[in-house]
């Protein structure tokens, strides 16, 4: 009964539009401000400072691109796996600077309205690398720009 709730089509096309906007929307803030993610990310402490204006300047486009092609329906089930592989990271990265005790803006949505880690950022993450899972698992196929076969 569950697993028959779980793949329903039109549910997993909503999981689909939630988790892809939510990566268009977080890309495109991060594109629009690449100095203000730069200075959220060497916040983290976690990578040597010649690392971060890379990571600034890729990861955006990154989200961006993954969260438009899982939109359209385009590969749903490997751009499910890489917005997970970054939720992944993004959780690692939250838990990290929690036990360290740092009170940082996430750089999710941007410097302008961001929020501090905490465990509702926690809880968020979990909520969209579970949103994935379900994508990688089940598949969305319809209202996709690809044909099915």
């Amino acid at each position: 009964m569950i697993k028959k709730i779980l793949a329903n089509q039109y549910l997993l096309f909503l999981l689909r539009i939630i988790l892809g906007s939510v990566f268009i929307y977080s890309g495109f803030i991060k594109i629009i401000d690449v100095q203000g993610f730069s200075n959220s990310i060497l916040n983290y402490k976690l990578l040597p400072e010649f690392f971060i204006n890379f990571f600034a300047i890729i990861l955006p486009w990154i989200e961006l691109t993954s969260g438009l092609l899982l939109l359209l329906g385009i590969s749903v089930k490997e751009n499910a796996f890489i917005i997970n592989f970054l939720l992944s990271v993004f959780l690692i990265a939250i838990i990290i600077n929690l036990i360290r005790g740092l009170d940082i803006n996430c750089g999710c949505f941007g410097t302008q309205n961001g929020t501090k880690i905490g465990f509702t950022k926690l809880l968020e993450n979990v909520f969209l690398l579970l949103t994935g899972l379900l994508l990688m698992i089940f598949d969305s196929r319809v209202f996709t720009l690809k044909r099915n076969s």
